[in-house]
């Protein structure tokens, strides 16, 4: 995991949410429409806080998790500029297979945005979402990332170069029946674990969770800086209205490919 850590602490991921808003804003979308009125929230694998600090103003109790401790220190310092740190209930640095210091069903609701696709084994996986599960209270939603395979093929296509050692059609075949990712220069993205799209809701069932929604984080990704300095050109509100066509076209299962980042949406099942 030191890998992981190493390349958080190097990687400015405040403002990657900056760079690519949408997604952030059809997350929130989604995760305004099923949180609970009120609770105690994790935001487990939180990175720097950017959905915690939202979570917070909105008068949510929160506790931030995250493997890298530079971030935890970003956040709770994030937390204290805009005079939010009563609403945190602590922020600690936490592996997501191993949430020992908290308590079993103690959250309404909960959040993995990050974790799940920096682990390849698959019984790393299994930990974190079993331990998801124990954290959260009986009927408690929770909202957890994964990355598309079929998106990552199809970027390392369309940009071998950025994407060594795709770069030939041999290593590509290789990863499409594995799923897991080195990047051959190591200071791009770190070892991951991209899912097929149609092997997540089973996934997340077969660990007690009822399914509620798939939906993909950030279908704009598509769209080039050319594209998007198209429409700014035509004003902000058809730039609005292109982000409101984005959030309703998150859920549509024939989008799901184009999204590099998928989120899916479940209910604790009593066992």
């Amino acid at each position: 995991m030191s890998d992981i850590v190493n390349y958080y602490n190097k990687f400015d991921e405040w403002g990657r949410l900056d760079r690519e808003p949408i997604e952030f804003q059809v997350n929130w979308s989604f995760i305004r429409k099923y949180f609970p009125k009120k609770g105690h929230v994790l935001d487990n694998g939180a990175g720097p806080g950017k959905y915690s600090i939202e979570l917070a103003k909105e008068g949510y109790k929160v506790t931030l998790t995250d493997l890298t401790p530079k971030l935890v220190e970003i956040a709770e310092k994030k937390a204290q500029e805009l005079e939010l740190t009563a609403q945190f209930n602590g922020f600690y640095v936490l592996d997501a297979r191993e949430l020992n210091i908290l308590k079993d069903e103690q959250f309404d609701a909960s959040l993995m945005l990050g974790p799940l696709y920096h682990l390849q084994e698959e019984n790393d996986r299994i930990k974190a979402v079993k331990e998801l599960y124990r954290v959260t209270k009986k009927d408690g939603i929770i909202f957890v990332a994964f990355m598309s395979r079929i998106r990552h093929i199809l970027s390392s296509l369309s940009s071998p170069e950025n994407w060594k050692p795709n770069d030939n059609i041999d290593t590509i075949l290789q990863f499409s029946e594995s799923g897991c990712f080195n990047h051959a220069d190591e200071v791009r993205f770190t070892g991951a674990y991209y899912f097929n799209i149609e092997e997540i809701k089973p996934f997340m069932e077969s660990q007690g969770f009822e399914s509620l929604e798939l939906i993909g984080s950030n279908v704009g990704a598509i769209l080039t800086n050319e594209n998007w300095n198209y429409w700014r050109n035509k004003g902000e509100q058809e730039v609005n209205n292109i982000i409101k066509l984005l959030i309703e076209k998150a859920s549509d299962p024939y989008t799901l490919g184009i999204s590099s980042h998928l989120l899916y949406i479940g209910r604790k099942r009593g066992l």
